[in-house]
């Protein structure tokens, strides 16, 4: 069964029995937000990166992955995850889907990454490759995938944030009437499809130069920054109803009542949208040349 047939099985499901899916221990956002991302940036990027991305979608078969769609930038947003099937290939690169950081202490954008294992490095090397033009085509897609997937996950909050709970995979969470999920799950799958589907205005679509100045910008650094942040800030603090650092221990168990999932939807909305814009704008430098900002050193 080809992983196109997998995510179109799982999109209708999640349409009918929306956050009814058995929690897992999520290592990305849910396919649906992953594929919205890329369809965003694909609105975004200049004419000649569309085309270089068509051009290099041709060396799939080279990858020697037939059960893994990589047709499309929709198909390379999620290809790392189908990878999960494959451990003894890929099993090197699951680290990188992340770089959790305690948020009841300093941010640091170099702790938790030895040996380029963690997202924040990823971002930065999987561009490289994308954009040097020596190496074939097949290296050259396989970055492009990992670096649009990555892109996704380092602004799905959980992916930076921690409290001694692996992202909120060990917190049990209701979500709404739905009980027995986590908050990891609840961040990754239901809430980020609510928050695009709610959206008045299609988030799929070509932003003006001032709402990708707005949304857009920064380093990988300052992205994964900018999820612990929200983690500590606001998605901590609203699963629990106070602060995640007054010295209380949390519970693994709570719930999300529908006045908190209201208040969530703006926040996870603009970071899907965030995620869209700065691929966008990664994607040109590969294929545009033009100057990255510096990444973070501490």
């Amino acid at each position: 069964m080809g992983y196109r047939t997998i995510r179109h099985g799982w999109l209708s499901l999640a349409a009918a029995l929306a956050g009814l899916l058995l929690p897992t221990q999520a290592q990305a956002w849910g396919f649906y937000a992953h594929t919205v991302t890329a369809d965003i940036a694909l609105e975004n990027v200049t004419p000649q990166t569309r085309a270089e991305i068509a051009r290099l979608l041709r060396a799939a078969p080279e990858l020697g992955v037939p059960d893994c769609d990589l047709a499309s930038l929709q198909d390379a947003s999620v290809w790392p995850d189908c990878l999960r099937g494959e451990y003894w290939r890929w099993g090197h690169t699951f680290a990188w889907h992340y770089r959790t950081a305690p948020v009841c202490e300093a941010y640091d954008a170099q702790a938790n990454c030895s040996g380029q294992n963690c997202i924040l490095a990823q971002i930065e090397r999987n561009q490289g490759l994308l954009a040097d033009e020596s190496l074939p085509d097949n290296v050259r897609l396989q970055a492009l995938a990992f670096l649009v997937h990555f892109i996704g996950d380092v602004h799905m909050p959980l992916h930076s944030g921690d409290h001694e709970d692996r992202g909120g995979n060990d917190v049990t969470s209701d979500y709404g009437i739905v009980p027995g999920l986590n908050l990891h799950w609840i961040w990754d799958g239901p809430l980020a499809e609510r928050a695009i589907t709610s959206a008045e205005m299609p988030l799929v679509r070509r932003y003006s130069s001032e709402e990708r100045a707005e949304l857009g910008g920064g380093t990988p650094a300052d992205w994964g920054r900018e999820s612990w942040q929200t983690s500590r800030d606001f998605v901590y603090p609203e699963a629990f109803d106070r602060p995640p650092c007054d010295g209380v221990e949390l519970p693994d168990e709570t719930a999300l009542t529908q006045e908190d999932i209201l208040r969530a939807i703006p926040v996870s909305r603009r970071r899907v949208t965030q995620a869209g814009i700065r691929m966008a704008e990664y994607l040109d430098a590969a294929f545009v040349p033009g100057p990255l900002p510096e990444p973070e050193r501490n």
